[in-house]
């Protein structure tokens, strides 16, 4: 594998630990992680009271390429709505409040966090 892309997924592993930390530091049940169907993947599954949560997280090192919530493509956000049905359709007693939020982590070129941010309903018709 290429070197930057294992950058890449270890950067994307760091950010998924961080983002399941915080939801959990909330109250947050995580029910699953990297959850992958033919329509795509979710990062995070988790559940608080009677919300079913699916989050995209997104990390960034420096701020050259936009804030880790820019990156987040139509084309990304079709993948992920199309995910999250998948699921709910897979799984039918999962609670019908559901919403697609978005973790974007911001680090320094050390790799410590600067930022952490749950932004709700992030992706819309989930």
């Amino acid at each position: 594998m290429p070197r930057d892309r294992v950058r890449r997924r270890r950067l994307g592993d760091f950010g998924e630990r961080v983002a399941a930390s915080h939801l959990e530091a909330k109250g947050y049940t995580i029910l699953e992680r990297n959850w992958s169907t033919r329509e795509g993947e979710i990062d995070i599954i988790a559940r608080r009271g009677a919300d079913l949560v699916f989050v995209e997280v997104r990390s960034r090192r420096g701020g050259a390429m936009g804030t880790p919530e820019e990156s987040i493509t139509d084309r990304k956000s079709g993948h992920i709505r199309a995910a999250a049905a998948a699921y709910s359709q897979e799984h039918p007693e999962a609670p019908p409040n559901q919403r697609i939020d978005v973790v974007a982590i911001e680090l320094d070129a050390r790799g410590r966090v600067l930022r952490v941010e749950q932004i709700e309903n992030a992706i819309e018709d989930a």
